[in-house]
C-alpha cells in the first residue's frame, strides 16, 4: 500500500541508520552504558545545596537517558520495517499502524520513525487531552 518510491525509502533508511549511530555514539562517549547508570554528578558530603544540584543534575541525565532509549526503541522499530522482521510484516514501512493508509512523504521526512499518519497522531493527541 506505500506510495514511496524505491530512492525515497533509501533515503529515509539512510537517515533512520545516521540517527541510530548518533544515539549509539552517544552512549558510547559516556562513562555509563544505557543499562548500567551511575550518577554523573557525584553525591560526596557538601553543603545541602551542592546536594540538591547534583542530585538535580543526576535526575536529569537519567531523564535524558530514558529519552535516547525511547528514541533508538522507535528507530529501531521503523528499521525493522523495511524488510518485514517487525512481527512477520512484509516490509511495511511507511504505512500508518492504525489506518494502513501511507504515510506522507513530507511527514516521514521530518519524522522518519513515525509509526502513524497525521489524521491518526492527531486523533491520539486529542485523545490524550
Amino acid at each position: 500500500m506505500n506510495i514511496l518510491t524505491p530512492d525515497q525509502r533509501a533515503a529515509l533508511q539512510a537517515s533512520l541508520e545516521q540517527r541510530k549511530f548518533a544515539l549509539l555514539r552517544q552512549f558510547a562517549t559516556r562513562p555509563n552504558s544505557e543499562f548500567n547508570r551511575t550518577p554523573a554528578v557525584e553525591e560526596v558530603e557538601t553543603s545541602p545545596a551542592d546536594s540538591a544540584s547534583n542530585r538535580t543534575l543526576n535526575q536529569l541525565e537519567a531523564e535524558a537517558d530514558e529519552l535516547r532509549i525511547a528514541q533508538l526503541s522507535s528507530i529501531r522499530h521503523a528499521l525493522a520495517k523495511f524488510d518485514g522482521a517487525d512481527n512477520g510484516d512484509s516490509g511495511d514501512y511507511g504505512d500508518c499502524e492504525n489506518c494502513g493508509e501511507p504515510i506522507g512523504y513530507s511527514r516521514l521526512e521530518a519524522r522518519p520513525e513515525a509509526r502513524f499518519c497525521i489524521a491518526c497522531q492527531t486523533r491520539l493527541e486529542q485523545q490524550r487531552r
